[in-house]
């Protein structure tokens, strides 16, 4: 009786820690993408070319599961989602994904990663203009989410308009800081920086329209394995057009094969099924509050590996961002609780880059769009 007790109670706490250890490895995952795929820039890889890889690999992870396990239930494929797809590999796989890696080139790893926490707050307002999100400020929640998304606006403006000192989180020696003026004026900051917002605004349609689609296909493992597929097409047109350049197509065993691999194995193929365990048992809300954790990550990775250099304008840029992302989450988690809303939550797991949303179906026919960022 008391081995059979003890063991009862050691399952259920390894149960209790698994969504933790899950999580924080999928930061660990993500930040490593950002450091790999930096690496792979530096030695000559274009980022045209590494989404299209990317998408192919990722096709391949993904391709045979939504085969097997959603042929009984995916739904006819119609000329109306096909279109809705063929935008849908647009906004994420082109748009999104090749303007962050071009952000990231003019900036730095762990600057852009700042950036991703904004992402809850640039779909709350997208929702807000396309009516999925209701606002009622005599409610303390649309109150929080409209304060918490200014005080992210607040943050991106502080990391783009102000630079400041070098803060030096993990001595190094004094040789390559005499280099480090000249660095910093090489890089785009504010060119880097547009494309970083046009990333995060191409994210945050792709989530709106994609929770429509899953309304017509509701088939996610197959809608994605679509959306890589189609993605990886697409991102090979514009590979093309913008690099004719063939030679730049070759990948040996170098940081370009291991940067196509592990970002579509990792980032687009574990991911999903990690993240889908972890939002059935927590919920959205716990995924997101864990996200700022890919930034430290990553900040510590690229001060260690890419010797990047953190300035204050950053750091305090991404305490604003982070502040009002915990602000936007805290709204987001109180809604559907009133006595007033008794709706049905529907969970849509979203892949790349490691993103989901709620849609929230009321009685009225209205829908709610509830984000988790990366």
């Amino acid at each position: 009786m008391g081995e059979e007790r003890e063991r009862l109670m050691l399952s259920k706490m390894i149960n209790q820690v698994k969504p933790y250890i899950a999580i924080v490895s999928l930061q660990f995952g993500y930040a490593g993408m950002y450091i790999i795929s930096l690496v792979s820039f530096k030695h000559g890889m274009s980022n045209f070319v590494l989404t299209t890889y990317r998408h192919l690999v990722a096709t391949i992870v993904i391709a045979p599961f939504a085969f097997f396990l959603e042929r009984k239930i995916r739904p006819r494929m119609t000329l109306p989602i096909f279109l809705r797809i063929v935008v849908l590999g647009i906004l994420e796989p082109v748009l999104d994904q090749n303007l962050y890696y071009l952000g990231m080139k003019a900036t730095t790893a762990t600057y852009s990663s700042a950036f991703v926490n904004m992402l809850p707050s640039v779909t709350f307002i997208l929702a807000m203009i396309f009516r999925l999100e209701k606002i009622n400020l005599k409610k303390i929640r649309s109150v929080a989410k409209i304060i918490g998304t200014a005080i992210t606006v607040v943050g991106a403006m502080v990391m783009t308009l102000y630079k400041g000192p070098i803060v030096d989180f993990i001595k190094s020696g004094g040789a390559e800081h005499h280099g480090s003026t000249t660095e910093s004026a090489d890089k785009h900051w504010v060119t880097g920086t547009i494309m970083l917002l046009a990333s995060i605004l191409s994210w945050a349609s792709y989530f709106i329209l994609q929770s429509f689609t899953l309304k017509k296909y509701p088939a996610e493992l197959s809608l994605t394995a679509w959306i890589c597929f189609v993605g990886m097409i697409e991102d090979g047109i514009v590979a093309l057009i913008m690099d004719r350049n063939l030679s730049a197509w070759k990948v040996g065993w170098d940081s370009r094969l291991l940067a196509a691999a592990y970002s579509g194995i990792v980032c687009s193929g574990i991911a999903y099924y990690v993240q889908g365990v972890v939002i059935r048992e927590r919920g959205p809300v716990f995924l997101t509050s864990f996200s700022p954790l890919c930034m430290i990550i990553t900040a510590a990775l690229g001060t260690i590996v890419l010797a990047e250099k953190v300035h204050l304008g950053s750091v305090l840029g991404a305490i604003i961002i982070v502040s009002g992302l915990y602000t936007v989450v805290w709204g987001k988690s109180k809604d559907g609780k009133g006595p007033e809303t008794d709706e049905k939550i529907k969970e849509l797991p979203i892949t790349n880059n490691s993103t989901s949303i709620n849609v929230d179906d009321s009685s009225d026919g209205d829908a709610k769009i509830v984000t988790r960022g990366t």
